[in-house]
């Protein structure tokens, strides 16, 4: 029996409907993904399978006693409520059990008091006969891996974390269905590849929406496209789906074409003289008012957004030069000892994990930070249009023609006057849509008007900070198209795998501890990127910088190198001995019942010794390549 199943399912907002006779079915353990354009119905189709939302004609069935789970784009809405309990109730059942659990903990006030240990007993009592150890095992894993703090209010976290909170409580419910809308959203690349390997070993059926075309390749064997009001459905991987797509728009067009040559034909026979029309068939008039009529309700692909930007005059050949430049905040390095020449036209992209200094380094590079050591100087005739994450270049109670005109009619877009609407229009904005409040704008759609904005400005150096949030794939080819052939110099930041690979001429690893690495070329082009360790907090790799070079070879083994490679495997058998022990303290159902700060020391050491490992295979694939080269 399937878990969900839509028959002739029709759901309308006005007169054109979002869902048009849909059937569609989900089977256990089935992993499927949901793609499409912004504003085709994606997240109205996972609210309908929740139940979230009224179909208006049509049957939608769900196994009796289902469990689902949920990552939604709406934020949580429990301000007061710890990350820790909020996550923690995803778990049914065993959820107000931890919840209760974690809460007692940490009320140091009460230990003293006989009441409270009688409470701690009841409450470990049951979670003892409800599996609840393995369970706050899997909240704390989850909790850590996407870097969430535990103590923290729900209140107290950004836009961004909020939806990480919402993602940790979702993936620890442990459902039979799991429904996930733009996960890899606010995610860095460690968050963004635990997830791909979480979801990969998840037992349970899967309905992800997303645009993350990394993703997509790695995960997916069975995409549904969402497209005009229909459901088309592929069995195969990304790539399959690309290239049956193309195909299936090619055939589209050639029909279309064909309809449109019969209809002007016919509409040619019926314009004809007097004579003509007095002995005109009858049967022949009907047909051509049925052709009018699927004339009339054919929708048309909707059209692609042709993004273009305003550049402004050249800037000076040497963009941004760094020498040995430090910045720390509370004792903390963010950039140690960095250097770095930037010139006209490279495109770099900032990669590492969240908090280790991309956003620093980039307020260096333009000025809004000074470095507290070191020299950084910036080129002549420098125009910067800065691309906000947090789009605070948009004022959210104004229309998009408001805020990307600024009250006039019309810009000047490379030298020519554009009206604003026609503008607009080039990123998907209908007449109605430019007129409205952002505020009741999608993401999408914000995101696109905050890219209307930034490319009417005139420029030669586009800051670009985490652009591909909730931008269709359409909309991220094209964008991609129009960041190579811009002719000035990009700084980007992006957790976005393929985007960056196709538009970064070179890229700066973020280590931690203020260590940067350049490297030319994109993601796939860093060796350590493709084995995961620049997107893990652990020790940095003391690497040196050094000036990008015209190709990349590999260097022979030194006689330290020969050494290394000799003790790497008894150093990883030894790590993995006492990884073992660890595991299994850990596993001992009395272990969360010790001192707090033993527990906590015990968890730290095992996650540290997890990325050490990680690292010596690494390391040690990296000689055996060099020694093999």
């Amino acid at each position: 029996m399937p878990l969900i199943r839509l028959e002739n399912v029709t759901l309308a907002f006005g007169a054109v409907p979002i869902l048009d006779k849909v059937n569609m079915q989900i089977d256990a353990r089935e992993k499927i993904f949901l793609i499409g354009r912004n504003g085709m119905g994606k997240s109205c189709l996972l609210k309908v399978i929740m139940g979230h939302m009224k179909v208006d004609d049509g049957n939608v069935y769900r196994e009796p006693g289902l469990k689902i789970a949920e990552l939604s784009q709406d934020l949580p809405d429990c301000d007061d409520v710890l990350v820790y309990d909020y996550v923690a109730q995803g778990v049914q059942g065993v959820g107000e059990y931890l919840k209760r659990y974690h809460d007692l903990i940490q009320d140091h006030t009460r230990h003293s008091d006989p009441s409270w240990l009688q409470e701690l007993e009841d409450v470990q009592k049951q979670l003892e006969l409800h599996n609840g150890w393995a369970l706050q095992q899997t909240i704390d894993t989850v909790l850590t891996k996407l870097e969430l703090p535990p103590e923290k209010t729900i209140g107290s976290l950004s836009g961004g974390w909020k939806r990480r909170a919402a993602l940790a409580r979702a993936l620890v419910a442990n459902p039979d269905l799991i429904l996930l809308d733009e996960p890899t959203n606010h995610l860095d690349l460690a968050a963004i590849e635990w997830l791909e390997e979480y979801l990969i070993e998840f037992s349970g059926a899967l309905l992800c929406i997303t645009h993350d075309r990394s993703l997509l390749k790695k995960l997916s064997k069975r995409i549904i496209e969402i497209d005009r009001g229909h459901l088309i459905s592929w069995s195969g991987d990304f790539d399959s789906y690309l290239a049956d797509k193309d195909h299936r728009l090619e055939v589209e067009a050639n029909q279309a074409r064909q309809f449109d040559k019969v209809l002007a034909k016919e509409e040619a026979w019926i314009r004809q003289g007097v004579k003509a029309r007095r002995t005109r068939n009858e049967g022949r008039v009907r047909a051509l008012e049925q052709l009018r009529r699927e004339r009339s309700q054919r929708r048309e692909l909707q059209g692609k957004p042709s993004f273009s930007s305003n550049q402004q005059t050249s800037s000076g050949n040497l963009v941004i030069d760094a020498e040995h430049v430090n910045f720390k905040f509370k004792d903390i390095y963010q950039v140690k000892d960095f250097s770095l020449r930037v010139f006209r036209g490279d495109k770099i992209a900032l990669i590492g994990p969240n908090g280790t200094g991309k956003s620093t380094l980039l307020k260096l590079l333009l000025g809004d930070l000074q470095p507290q050591s070191g020299k950084l100087k910036r080129g002549t005739n420098l125009q910067v249009a800065y691309f906000d994450q947090l789009r605070a270049g948009i004022d959210f109670e104004l229309s998009a023609i408001q805020n990307v005109g600024g009250g006039r009619d019309s810009i000047v877009i490379n030298g020519k006057d554009k009206h604003v609407i026609s503008y607009l229009g080039d990123f998907l904005f209908t007449p109605d849509r430019v007129r409205i409040p952002v505020k009741m704008l999608s993401g999408g759609e914000c995101n696109r008007l905050l890219l209307a904005k930034l490319f009417s400005l005139p420029s030669n150096l586009l800051v670009l900070d985490e652009p591909t949030n909730d931008l269709d794939m359409e909309s991220l080819e094209l964008l991609e198209e129009i960041l190579v052939e811009y002719q000035g110099t990009i700084l980007l930041v992006s957790h976005d795998r393929t985007f960056v690979d196709q538009v970064a001429t070179s890229t700066l690893c973020f280590r931690g501890d203020g260590v940067i690495e350049e490297n030319v070329g994109g993601f796939k082009d860093i060796p350590v990127i493709n084995k995961s360790t620049v997107a893990k907090k652990a020790e940095p790799v003391k690497a040196a910088i050094v000036e990008k070079p015209a190709t990349t070879k590999s260097n022979p083994l030194t006689a330290a190198m020969k050494k290394e490679l000799h003790e790497l495997p008894s150093l990883i058998a030894k790590l993995e001995r006492e990884q073992e022990k660890l595991h299994a303290v850990v596993a001992d159902v009395e272990f969360y019942n010790g001192d707090k700060d033993k527990v906590k020391a015990t968890l730290d050491k095992l996650s540290n010794i997890d990325q050490t490992i990680k690292q010596h295979y690494v390391r040690w694939e990296e000689l055996e390549e060099l020694k093999n080269s």
